[in-house]
């Protein structure tokens, strides 16, 4: 009989489950300079030089509803998610690597506007499409990602980097993405079984491009570079804003206090979520698929940071002790949760 205890992955969350199978792997090599554990791997390249590598997947079913999802802005986000991660350590991205597991009920022509979607990106995005690999598929459309980027080691700023009483910085604004999945989610409810369905999009235009078609943001990094910036450290925010700000503070061992007035929120974001009975800011703490940037700076850096006005300060690094939290406008204070694979 077999006595071995069975654990769920819902027990652990995304999270916990990477941290729990890959708690016994130790570089090997000089080289592998930082392995799991942040945005992408970073191996030396020469004295001063690193090489940025990143790797991601998108499954039909779960990242992505072929239902209402062009296939070419899939293309183009395909390219977004890896390019994101290479952008989070402060680096530039240079080649990409797209691998595919087809379903048959895919024609050739599909494939060939997916293609086109990536190739519009990579031209926009500045990065080569280096290769990849083409397999077939019992579960639908898989796309994996592997992204390279390089960047000088001094320059590129990991998770672990954060200072007590550092700022944190967001690029862009957020929960706009979700928002933009939960539309498309109603409309294809309403009109499941009309025969020519018209969704009702207009006003969430916005929203709508968030989600299907975000971008990264390469110019962000260059701006930084511009003005001198290196952060302390830096994350996307794939997975909303509260697993990102808990992932900081996990690998820079400290707190944080985020201010709820400060979150940008687009007016669009906020009307859709008013109309579906929701909460705009619950959209930016756990929605995900944003891919703007969050970052840290020293507090001496905040009048350097705001005049690049496009970015917006939204707490400050703590103690570890005092944890992670969202401060309302009446003082009041909401531990952050992340949602990873848990539905809480």
């Amino acid at each position: 009989m077999n006595d071995k205890k069975r654990t769920e992955i819902a027990e652990l969350g995304e999270f916990g489950l990477i941290d729990e199978l890959t708690k016994g792997f130790e570089p090997q090599n000089k080289r592998t300079l930082r392995g799991v554990g942040d945005d992408a791997a970073v191996i030396a390249a020469g004295r001063d030089d690193a090489i940025v590598i990143s790797t991601d997947s998108l499954l039909e079913g779960v990242d992505f509803d072929l239902t209402y999802f062009p296939l070419k802005h899939l293309g183009y986000k395909a390219v977004t998610v890896g390019v994101s991660d290479i952008l989070a350590m402060n680096a530039t991205p240079e080649q990409i690597m797209i691998s595919l597991g087809v379903s048959s009920k895919l024609p050739v022509e599909a494939l060939k506007d997916l293609y086109e979607g990536i190739e519009f990106a990579c031209k926009e995005m500045e990065v080569d499409l280096v290769g990849g690999d083409t397999s077939a598929s019992m579960t639908g459309l898989v796309i994996n990602i592997t992204t390279i980027g390089r960047a000088k080691r001094k320059a590129i700023s990991y998770r672990s980097g954060a200072q007590l009483n550092d700022l944190i910085c967001i690029t862009g604004d957020l929960g706009s993405a979700y928002m933009g999945l939960s539309l498309l989610e109603r409309e294809k409810r309403v009109l499941r079984d009309i025969a020519n369905p018209e969704p009702k999009f207009e006003g969430y235009e916005y929203l709508l491009q968030s989600y299907l078609k975000p971008r990264a943001r390469k110019d962000i990094i260059e701006m930084l570079a511009e003005e001198g910036i290196v952060p302390t450290s830096m994350i996307d925010i794939s997975d909303g804003l509260a697993s990102e700000v808990l992932q900081i503070c996990k690998a820079s061992k400290c707190g944080a206090r985020i201010y709820l007035n400060r979150i940008p929120i687009a007016k669009q974001t906020s009307t859709l979520a008013e109309e579906m009975h929701t909460d705009p800011v619950i959209a930016a703490l756990n929605g995900g698929n944003d891919y703007e940037l969050m970052f840290t700076v020293p507090l001496e850096m905040q009048e350097k940071v705001m005049r690049l006005g496009v970015i917006d300060v939204i707490g400050h690094i703590t103690k570890e002790s005092t944890g992670a939290y969202l401060v309302t406008p009446d003082g009041s204070d909401i531990k952050l949760r992340a949602q990873g694979f848990k539905e809480e």
